[in-house]
Protein backbone atom coordinates (compact mmCIF):
# COMPACT_ATOMS: atom_id res chain seq x y z
CA UNK A 1 0.00 0.00 0.00
CA UNK A 2 1.33 3.44 -0.95
CA UNK A 3 1.09 6.07 1.74
CA UNK A 4 0.83 9.79 1.13
CA UNK A 5 1.18 12.24 4.02
CA UNK A 6 0.70 9.62 6.70
CA UNK A 7 -2.54 7.77 6.15
CA UNK A 8 -4.27 10.69 4.38
CA UNK A 9 -4.68 10.33 0.63
CA UNK A 10 -7.41 12.86 -0.07
CA UNK A 11 -8.81 16.18 1.03
CA UNK A 12 -12.57 16.83 1.00
CA UNK A 13 -14.40 20.09 1.54
CA UNK A 14 -17.89 21.40 0.96
CA UNK A 15 -19.73 24.66 0.46
CA UNK A 16 -23.38 25.64 0.50
CA UNK A 17 -24.95 27.39 -2.47
CA UNK A 18 -28.23 29.12 -3.19
CA UNK A 19 -28.21 27.37 -6.59
CA UNK A 20 -30.20 24.16 -6.99
CA UNK A 21 -28.53 20.79 -7.46
CA UNK A 22 -29.57 20.75 -11.12
CA UNK A 23 -28.09 24.22 -11.70
CA UNK A 24 -24.77 23.19 -10.14
CA UNK A 25 -24.57 19.92 -12.06
CA UNK A 26 -25.51 21.82 -15.23
CA UNK A 27 -22.38 23.97 -14.85
CA UNK A 28 -20.17 21.06 -13.81
CA UNK A 29 -20.99 19.00 -16.92
CA UNK A 30 -19.85 21.87 -19.14
CA UNK A 31 -16.19 20.82 -19.00
CA UNK A 32 -15.10 23.87 -21.00
CA UNK A 33 -16.09 25.95 -17.95
CA UNK A 34 -13.70 24.19 -15.55
CA UNK A 35 -10.95 26.84 -16.00
CA UNK A 36 -13.40 29.50 -14.80
CA UNK A 37 -13.54 27.97 -11.33
CA UNK A 38 -10.55 25.57 -11.17
CA UNK A 39 -7.63 27.28 -12.94
CA UNK A 40 -5.14 25.34 -10.80
CA UNK A 41 -6.43 22.15 -12.47
CA UNK A 42 -6.67 23.22 -16.12
CA UNK A 43 -5.99 26.26 -18.26
CA UNK A 44 -8.29 25.18 -21.11
CA UNK A 45 -10.68 22.38 -22.04
CA UNK A 46 -11.70 21.66 -25.63
CA UNK A 47 -13.76 18.96 -27.33
CA UNK A 48 -17.06 17.59 -26.15
CA UNK A 49 -18.63 14.66 -24.34
CA UNK A 50 -19.10 12.72 -27.58
CA UNK A 51 -15.63 13.12 -29.11
CA UNK A 52 -13.78 13.36 -25.81
CA UNK A 53 -12.40 16.22 -23.75
CA UNK A 54 -8.85 17.49 -24.10
CA UNK A 55 -7.50 19.50 -21.19
CA UNK A 56 -4.40 21.67 -21.17
CA UNK A 57 -2.36 22.70 -18.14
CA UNK A 58 0.91 24.62 -18.42
CA UNK A 59 1.19 23.69 -22.11
CA UNK A 60 0.69 19.95 -21.46
CA UNK A 61 -2.36 18.23 -22.97
CA UNK A 62 -4.17 15.32 -21.37
CA UNK A 63 -7.39 13.43 -21.98
CA UNK A 64 -10.13 14.28 -19.50
CA UNK A 65 -13.01 11.94 -18.86
CA UNK A 66 -16.13 13.47 -17.30
CA UNK A 67 -18.38 10.91 -15.61
CA UNK A 68 -21.85 12.26 -14.80
CA UNK A 69 -24.82 10.81 -12.94
CA UNK A 70 -27.34 13.64 -13.18
CA UNK A 71 -29.89 11.92 -10.93
CA UNK A 72 -27.37 11.29 -8.17
CA UNK A 73 -25.75 14.70 -8.53
CA UNK A 74 -22.27 13.32 -9.17
CA UNK A 75 -19.60 14.58 -11.56
CA UNK A 76 -16.12 13.07 -11.66
CA UNK A 77 -13.22 14.57 -13.60
CA UNK A 78 -10.80 11.75 -14.37
CA UNK A 79 -7.43 11.54 -16.08
CA UNK A 80 -4.78 8.90 -16.39
CA UNK A 81 -2.48 9.13 -13.36
CA UNK A 82 -0.46 6.02 -14.15
CA UNK A 83 -0.56 3.06 -16.48
CA UNK A 84 -4.11 1.72 -16.31
CA UNK A 85 -5.03 4.04 -13.39
CA UNK A 86 -7.38 7.00 -13.35
CA UNK A 87 -7.81 9.63 -10.70
CA UNK A 88 -9.01 13.15 -10.30
CA UNK A 89 -11.66 15.30 -8.69
CA UNK A 90 -14.90 13.84 -7.39
CA UNK A 91 -17.82 16.24 -6.98
CA UNK A 92 -21.08 15.47 -5.18
CA UNK A 93 -24.00 17.89 -5.18
CA UNK A 94 -26.65 17.36 -2.54
CA UNK A 95 -29.97 19.12 -2.07
CA UNK A 96 -29.81 21.52 0.88
CA UNK A 97 -32.72 21.58 3.32
CA UNK A 98 -34.81 24.66 2.60
CA UNK A 99 -33.45 25.08 -0.95
CA UNK A 100 -30.15 25.38 -2.66
CA UNK A 101 -27.44 22.77 -2.55
CA UNK A 102 -24.33 21.52 -0.81
CA UNK A 103 -21.33 20.97 -3.10
CA UNK A 104 -18.67 18.56 -1.83
CA UNK A 105 -15.42 17.86 -3.65
CA UNK A 106 -12.69 15.33 -2.97
CA UNK A 107 -9.19 15.73 -4.42
CA UNK A 108 -6.23 13.36 -4.19
CA UNK A 109 -3.19 14.41 -2.20
CA UNK A 110 -0.25 14.34 -4.59
CA UNK A 111 3.18 13.19 -3.44
CA UNK A 112 5.39 16.14 -2.58
CA UNK A 113 2.49 18.60 -2.30
CA UNK A 114 1.59 20.01 1.09
CA UNK A 115 -1.95 18.92 2.11
CA UNK A 116 -2.58 22.42 3.48
CA UNK A 117 -1.86 23.87 0.02
CA UNK A 118 -4.26 21.38 -1.59
CA UNK A 119 -6.95 22.27 0.95
CA UNK A 120 -6.47 26.01 0.29
CA UNK A 121 -6.74 25.48 -3.47
CA UNK A 122 -9.86 23.36 -3.00
CA UNK A 123 -11.49 26.06 -0.85
CA UNK A 124 -10.77 28.67 -3.56
CA UNK A 125 -12.21 26.39 -6.25
CA UNK A 126 -15.39 25.74 -4.29
CA UNK A 127 -15.84 29.47 -3.60
CA UNK A 128 -15.38 30.24 -7.30
CA UNK A 129 -17.75 27.44 -8.33
CA UNK A 130 -20.47 28.60 -5.94
CA UNK A 131 -20.13 32.19 -7.19
CA UNK A 132 -20.27 31.00 -10.81
CA UNK A 133 -23.40 28.87 -10.40
CA UNK A 134 -25.17 31.59 -8.46
CA UNK A 135 -24.53 34.02 -11.35
CA UNK A 136 -25.36 31.43 -14.03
Amino acid sequence: MTEFHGSRRTVTQSIESEASRDEVVGVLVEATRIPEWAPAFVDRVTGDARSGWLATKDGQDFALRVMVDQGAGTVDYLREVGPGREGGAYVRVLPRPGGGSVIAMTLPLLPGVNPTDTAATLAQELDALAALVERH
